[in-house]
């Protein structure tokens, strides 16, 4: 089978290869196995600073987002320690980012493609499968939660709905599943019409959110008394000693968990960035800039809320709720909603589309691959996943405790056992003479190291006896596998 032919890649601003490039993979140019229009190297680079910058922001700025900067001011330890937190958390995280993102803007590969590297063309399907099931899993889940907003907008000027609320089918009530499909089909259409339009919905749907925020903020302090009735400290407990130090280190970790998904798969959207230096830049502003920005006016809106409201409030949705003007309210809800639904696009439907693509390239392009995973995600049915604590610790807590793993694997292959080099040819080839085949596609040292690295992770994430360090999972299984990887590397001879 003859390798990739550079001459020859796909434009996929569009989210779609040339009529070109697709001929050329049937004519048998490339391994059909393990290429499609969409996985290989993207021809144009057309992300901007801002591009990535409000990408960053459609991460950030959603329910999920705003319910987890609220959470931090609640751990017991001062307003300014969160901050702080907040801070080493996210500049850890922008790090990181920029780590795998050398990966994806240097030689213009997809994450699942990048995973080849190191576990073999065939072997990067572990990686990549792990991923999907997360992203998708969390995909309907965000798309449920989100469509709440819906719900609560409805009932609000359609009042005589309310029994449509009372009848369930498969868990979920009637309205409750016209919420969920109608914010579903907008996201697969937004979706389904390629990365560009992605990047154009995502250039207006983050900052718009700030435009609410701030309002929402305006309006909080007003009715609260002015500044001085807002706290940087929303729990009733306050910590100190120890129990402080340990809180804010917790709160440091759960910041980089908290990026953790998006931060494997970036080389999805470094690819697209026109340089390194803006690349650097849009992740810069969009995570330490933004995400501090965020917070603050977050806690701000969330203390405030306690005064106007008499309890505290961490979902924004249900905050916006019970603001007396139904237009504000009205627009407050939209908006979070469509934030979320830029928010799920970017962090979970993207990935879990290239991934289930890289599983079957000759029969899955991009776009199957993200209608297979919106089936996928009614078919799991979110709402009963999220209300079973068992079931969400156990699957997707063990699943999410291989990221670090994954993270670690990655990154040291890369840096120390590559020294940041890739035959972008060998990635596209199932010739047993080819760099990256190792033992039939599937390379037993980066598997050995997973399994190493996955059994420290997953015992610190599930077993009762760590579970006061249940939130480094992370931090355990990215540090095992970036030690142990070059070690069983050098030892099986593995070389770049």
């Amino acid at each position: 089978m003859t390798t990739i032919n550079k001459t020859l890649q796909p434009d996929i601003t569009l989210g779609v290869g040339s009529d070109e490039t697709v001929h050329e993979i049937e004519s048998g140019q490339y391994c059909p196995q393990l290429s499609n229009a969409d996985l290989l190297p993207v021809k144009v680079q057309n992300w901007s600073m801002y591009n990535l910058f409000a990408m960053w922001m459609s991460n950030v700025h959603s329910v999920a987002g705003y319910v987890f900067a609220a959470s931090l001011f609640t751990l017991g330890i001062p307003g300014w320690q969160v901050l702080l937190a907040l801070l080493i958390g996210i500049s850890l995280t922008n790090y990181f980012v920029n780590k795998v993102g050398y990966i994806g803007q240097t030689y213009r590969i997809p994450f699942a493609v990048s995973c080849r590297v190191s576990f073999g063309v065939y072997g990067a399907n572990i990686p990549g499968l792990i991923k999907a099931f997360i992203a998708t899993c969390w995909y309907g889940i965000q798309t449920w939660v989100a469509s709440t907003a819906i719900m609560l907008s409805a009932l609000r000027f359609f009042p005589s709905l309310a029994p449509w609320t009372e009848v369930h089918f498969l868990g979920l009530s009637y309205l409750g599943w016209v919420a969920f499909l109608i914010l579903w089909f907008f996201q697969l259409v937004v979706y389904y019409r390629g990365l560009e339009t992605v990047r154009r919905f995502c250039d207006w749907a983050g900052p718009g959110v700030y435009v609410v925020m701030f309002m929402l903020a305006a309006w909080i302090v007003v009715k609260a008394g002015g500044f001085s009735e807002i706290s940087f400290t929303l729990s009733s407990e306050k910590l100190s000693g120890g129990a402080a130090v340990g809180m804010f280190v917790t709160a440091i970790a759960l910041v980089v968990a908290y990026f953790a998904g998006t931060t494997l798969n970036f080389a999805d959207f470094a690819r697209l960035c026109t340089s390194q230096k803006s690349m650097r830049q849009g992740n810069f502003w969009g995570l330490p800039i933004n995400l501090m920005a965020f917070a603050l006016i977050t806690v701000i809106t969330t203390s405030g809320g306690v005064q106007v409201f008499n309890e505290l409030i961490t979902d924004p949705v249900k905050l916006v709720a019970r603001i007396d003007s139904t237009t504000a309210a009205l627009l407050g809800v939209l908006t979070f909603s469509i934030s979320t639904v830029a928010t799920n696009i970017v962090a979970n439907f993207i990935s879990a589309a290239f991934d289930i693509a890289n599983a079957c390239p000759k029969h899955v392009s991009f776009r199957r691959g993200g209608v297979i995973a919106a089936i996928l995600a009614i078919l799991i049915m979110p709402w009963n996943l999220y209300n079973n604590p068992v079931m969400i610790q156990y699957t997707l807590g063990a699943l999410g405790a291989l990221i670090g793993p994954l993270f670690g694997i990655l990154i040291s292959d890369f840096y120390r056992v590559r020294n940041k080099q890739i035959d972008v040819d060998q990635l596209y080839t199932t010739n047993p003479n080819g760099k990256y085949w190792y033992h039939k596609g599937f390379n037993l040292t980066a598997i050995y190291s997973l399994a190493i690295a996955g059994g420290f992770s997953l015992s610190v994430a599930l077993l009762p006896i760590f579970s006061l360090f249940s939130p480094f999972s992370w931090f355990v299984g990215a540090g095992v596998a970036y030690f142990v990887h070059p070690i069983l590397s050098k030892r099986n001879e593995v070389i770049s």
